[in-house]
């Protein structure tokens, strides 16, 4: 069963843009592997930030584990966010910024 309550559509547009990201990460094309490159990340490290991504989503839809979901992206959200800051990328620390916000919200709603 879909929860429609309003935690439920917040956490339905969090793990949708998790699942986005997921599926960027995972397939990799040229932007992102010059991204992670530039960041000085070895060129495997995008699958893990997949995966994460990934079973952030899915955490986030089952109300039972919406919690540690919500810990999860928080955590990957926060290295993004910290990974911007240092490379000065400031424009593009916004969306991890705002996903952290949203992701403060549903944990205080749930």
């Amino acid at each position: 069963m879909i929860d429609l309550s309003p935690p439920g559509i917040l956490a339905l547009l969090l793990a949708a843009f998790f699942l986005i990201g997921a599926a960027g990460n995972a397939i990799g094309p040229g932007p992102v592997r010059a991204d992670y490159a530039r960041w000085g990340f070895p060129s495997w490290f995008r699958h893990v930030t997949a995966a994460l991504e990934l079973a952030t989503a899915l955490l986030l839809v089952l109300i039972e584990q919406r919690l540690f979901g919500i810990a999860l992206g928080g955590a990957v959200m926060a290295g993004a966010l910290l990974t911007l800051i240092q490379h000065q990328e400031f424009r593009h620390a916004i969306a991890p910024a705002v996903v952290i916000a949203l992701l403060l919200a549903l944990w205080v709603m749930t």
